[in-house]
């Protein structure tokens, strides 16, 4: 964890939710884009924000000069509540969202950015907030596809929207993420013989958000 990582709770929908905040350094000449909020996998197979995925996730969006929020789902850590099939999850998503991010002020960009379970819940948020509020940028890994009912995007938002999977991806196989892309024309980037943690390919999923997230918002 980095040193300047701060540690919070929050008020959820069903109890506290533990989170991490980390902030680009504007000593450092960094500037302040906005907040970035970042979503773990599976909470029963041992998914939390302290996932590798997700952690490289919150250092991508630093580094391109967001706020990364990362929490634990209900039931996960010191976040209270129990695991809830998605549905219980995605409110705590809004309400992570909305702290940080208040709908009624929508001051500065809102990034959005899940991996693979988290991926799905994120999907569901972006269904349920595109038509009241911006979203300036979406990244999607390892998407749960096949295994959840992941929400299709807004066309508009696909120029916005990085969607990463792993060819050799044995969780979630990646014709599966195609399966759901295809009918969207929804471009899928494949990163060649990578598994669904990227193990030994972090370093390449860091550089592929800084990337997108670092393009200047329209």
């Amino acid at each position: 964890m980095n040193p300047r990582t701060q540690q919070l709770a929050l008020q959820g929908p069903a109890g506290s939710l533990q989170a991490l905040v980390d902030r680009p350094d504007l000593a450092a000449g960094q500037t302040s884009v906005g907040v970035a909020v970042i979503a773990h996998p599976h909470p029963l197979f041992g998914g939390t924000m302290d996932n590798k995925v997700v952690q490289t996730l919150a250092r991508a969006f630093v580094q391109a000069g967001w706020m990364a929020v990362r929490f634990n789902f209900r039931g996960v850590g010191a976040s209270e509540g129990a695991y809830d099939e998605g549905r219980g999850e995605l409110q705590d998503l809004l309400a992570v969202i909305d702290h940080f991010s208040p709908a009624a002020t929508q001051q500065g960009a809102l990034a959005l950015a899940g991996f693979s379970f988290g991926a799905f819940v994120t999907s569901q948020a972006v269904q349920s907030l595109h038509a009241v509020r911006s979203i300036d940028r979406l990244v999607l890994v390892g998407t749960a596809a096949g295994r959840f009912e992941v929400a299709p995007l807004p066309q508009e938002l696909h120029a916005k929207t990085l969607v990463l999977h792993g060819e050799e991806d044995d969780t979630v196989p990646l014709a599966a993420a195609l399966d759901w892309a295809r009918p969207q024309n929804l471009p899928v980037m494949v990163l060649p013989a990578v598994g669904h943690f990227f193990h030994g390919q972090l370093p390449l999923l860091r550089d592929l958000v800084v990337r997108h997230v670092a393009v200047p918002l329209a």
